[in-house]
């Protein structure tokens, strides 16, 4: 078994339930003592713009940005696909404390050395 955590979340404000549920799941990962990244692609790549996530709410109430919050403060990597932000207009500098533009290549590594949860 690893600990290593992988979640990789490819929707965003089209689908607050999942969404938000992703961000709890790294959250729970990284309490559980878990080597904890997110990797955001396609429409989950805009959550990682500043102010995207505060009106992100799962129907059970909880709210990604205080999930969010939870994973800057204790510096789980939030990887943002690149070709997936650039199609959309998003640049680096744009980007949410804790996240940073990487590659398919990455999340690839990651995975062969992980656990993934896909939301």
């Amino acid at each position: 078994m690893t600990d290593n955590v992988v979640i990789v979340l490819s929707c965003g404000t089209d689908n607050p339930n999942r969404a938000t549920r992703a961000f709890f799941l790294a959250a729970a990962a990284k309490k559980q003592g878990k080597n904890t990244t997110m990797f955001l692609l396609d429409e989950g790549v805009y959550l990682a713009k500043e102010g995207m996530s505060a009106h992100l709410r799962a129907a059970t109430g909880d709210s990604a940005d205080d999930h969010l919050s939870y994973l800057q403060e204790y510096e789980v990597p939030i990887l943002v696909c690149t070709p997936c932000a650039v199609s959309r207009k998003i640049s680096a500098n744009e980007l949410i404390k804790g996240a940073r533009m990487a590659t398919g290549a990455e999340l690839i590594e990651l995975s062969c050395n992980g656990t993934v949860i896909s939301l």
